[in-house]
This record gives C-alpha cells, structure tokens and sequence, in this order.
C-alpha cells in the first residue's frame, strides 16, 4: 500500500504540475476529464469482466452490490442529518460530497492495484448504486432536474453502458466465446491508462482550488466523516454480517475516497459556491494520502 500511495501521490503531483505550468489549459483539462470519464474508464470496466469466474467469485460480487446500497442508504442518512446548519450553497456541495465519493475517478485504480483483476470488478460493482444516486438524487441537490431527465442520465451514462457491455463479454466468456485479439488489445490498451490519467486529472483539480482559507474547521470536520467515520462504521457494520472477505475489503475502502470530483464540476455549472466545493476536493484528496494505508491495512486484518 505504501508503494501505491507514493505511485500516487507522484501521479497526483504530476498532474498539479502539469496544471501549474499551464501545460494543459483549464479547458484542455476539462476535455481530458471527459475523456477519461466516456472512454478510458469505460474500457477499464470492460477490462474488468475479462475473467474466468468460480461460483465462490459471482457470490462476492452480488455480496458487493448488496452491502453497496446498503451503504448508499447510510450515506443518505448522513447527508440528511448533517450539514444543517452550514450556508444553503455549502450544505449542497457538503450533502452532495457524502453522498458520492471519487470511487469512481480513485477507486477503481486503487481497487485494481490492491486487490487484482477481481478487486477492479468488484468495484465496477459497487460503483452501480452510487452511479444511478449520483445523477439522480445528487444532481437534484444543485438543480430541479426532472425524473426523465434523472433516468436519462443515469441508463446513458458511459460507465454505466460500460457495465452492461461487461456483463455481456462476461456472458459470452462463459460459453468459449472471446472477444476478437485486435478489439481485446484495443481495449486493454486504452483502460491501462485509467491510472495515471485519473489520479493526473484530480492533481489538476487540486491546482485550481482556492487556497484561501482551505484547512477550515467544516473541510476538516468534511473529511474526518468522509474518509474515516463512515469507513470505520461500515467497517464495523460489514464485520457483523456474513460477505466474503474481498467483498468486505473493497467496500470499505472505496467507501474512505474522498469528495467527488464531480462535486466542483456541478457547483460550476450551477453557481453554488465552487470555490468552496474545490476547497472540499483538495482537503480531503490531500488527507486520503494518510488515511487510505490506515483504513487498508485495518481491513487486511
């Protein structure tokens, strides 16, 4: 874990680099993020269902989407009951950061780095309810957006396209049939560069952040709930029911990422507060560097 924490931290600090230099513009970085988000991560999940499955293996991953939206649920308890007493724009981004977590942008990468090509599955998995919950009851905080409009969001997402493509490769796995060599290396080739280009993108939103006034005591308090309280309680809570042991790890460590990256994108668009929602990313980003190996090696225990 201390290997992958200096792989990213190095990854991280190349990005914020590359944005300090001005090598990539903003509106470059923006389109790269893009990128990342409709083809480099999808081909990474398709990745991610390339694998010859035992019984004992499809019962980890329904084990994981299971205690997934049991943990979506507890999530928006939390959300619910904290943040009340927090400016209307900043409770929104502070609701919309417990929500949704970076597992997405983050997660994946440290999932398929410390658990295998099953740890990548398993969080492809355990990213299906946060997907639907990020742009529906997520994207409700910032604007009234419509059920259809929710729904349409959610069923055309690319990662969430990406999941159903999977499902079929895996499908046709099963019964001898491969994918074509020259399609299969296309797709390999693309979803390795998920790595370096996420943890690149998120070391190019720390940059932009406002520094002013960054360690204040709600970012602090923020990221105490996001990376350890919560991570801690599901810890405890998936210690008491009977799921497999990968299952448990990656749901407990894809649940201590910090804020969304898509918590500046939407507090952009929709002008409720961004500078603040930048502070969130970066403070709590920064403090993932010290507890992800904590919460890692507790769950290895």
């Amino acid at each position: 874990m201390l290997s992958l924490q200096l792989e990213i931290f190095l990854l991280l600090a190349l990005g914020w680099f590359v944005a300090w230099k001005n090598l990539l513009s903003k509106s470059a970085r923006t389109q790269l993020t893009s990128l990342v988000l409709s083809l480099v991560l999808p081909a990474a999940i398709i990745q991610s269902f390339e694998l010859d499955l035992t019984w004992e293996e499809f019962r980890t991953m329904f084990s994981v989407l299971f205690c997934s939206i049991g943990i979506q649920v507890l999530y928006s308890l939390t959300a619910k009951l904290l943040w009340r007493h927090q400016p209307e724009n900043q409770q929104i981004s502070l609701r919309y950061g417990t929500l949704v977590s970076n597992a997405g942008f983050m997660g994946m990468p440290i999932a398929g780095q410390l658990y295998g090509s099953l740890g990548l599955l398993c969080a492809s998995i355990f990213l299906i309810p946060q997907r639907i919950v990020m742009w529906s009851a997520g994207l409700a905080l910032y604007t009234r957006a419509d059920r259809r409009t929710a729904i349409r969001k959610v069923l055309l997402h690319p990662c969430i396209i990406a999941l159903e493509i999977g499902v079929a490769v895996l499908l046709l796995r099963m019964n001898g049939i491969l994918l074509p060599e020259p399609l299969d290396a296309a797709i390999h080739v693309v979803g390795s560069c998920n790595t370096a280009l996420s943890m690149m993108m998120i070391g190019g939103m720390m940059a932009d952040a406002d520094k002013q006034n960054v360690f204040s005591p709600v970012t602090l308090g923020y990221s105490c709930i996001r990376l350890l309280a919560l991570p801690l309680v599901i810890w405890f809570l998936l210690l008491q029911v009977p799921v497999p042991r990968l299952a448990r790890q990656v749901c407990v460590v894809l649940s201590a990422m910090p804020a969304a990256s898509t918590t500046g994108m939407l507090a952009q668009k929709y002008d409720r507060d961004p500078a603040f929602a930048s502070r969130l990313i970066f403070v709590s980003t920064l403090l993932s560097m010290i507890t992800l190996p904590f919460i890692s090696w507790l769950v290895s225990l």
